[in-house]
């Protein structure tokens, strides 16, 4: 069933993730990528290090590959330029937030929401 372009919008805004669903395998392998962004890895590497059954580690990398999480060469799979330097963006995020609260402060996610400019609203600018 479609939805209005108002709820995509809302996509991942309410709460919902933007990503794999936590406690999957694609949510365990593309965590294992990310803190390991330096190497890439076999499907068999990546089986042991997560506990992902080995049957289910190659079609969930498959997908992942096709969401653009993940890039294949050969044997080996790595997290994706795009997925790194959207884990960049978000640190970098937490960092000027950071920067901006008082020493005694814990930025709160729901608090930047209400102040941070969502460029896609700026477009015709």
């Amino acid at each position: 069933m479609p939805i209005s372009t108002d709820r995509f919008e809302q996509l991942g805004a309410d709460g919902e993730e933007d990503g794999p669903t936590p406690g999957t395998n694609a949510a365990a392998i593309l965590a294992f990528l990310r803190d390991n962004p330096d190497k890439a890895y076999t499907q068999s590497e990546i089986a042991d290090a997560t506990d992902v059954k080995a049957g289910s580690v190659g079609p969930t990398l498959v997908r992942l590959r096709e969401r653009g999480r993940v890039d294949h060469r050969g044997h080996y799979w790595r997290v994706s330029d795009h997925e790194r330097s959207a884990d960049a963006a978000a640190d970098q995020s937490a960092a000027a937030l950071a920067s901006r609260e008082g020493d005694d402060e814990t930025p709160e996610m729901a608090a930047w929401r209400d102040h941070a400019v969502d460029p896609r609203e700026h477009r015709d600018e």
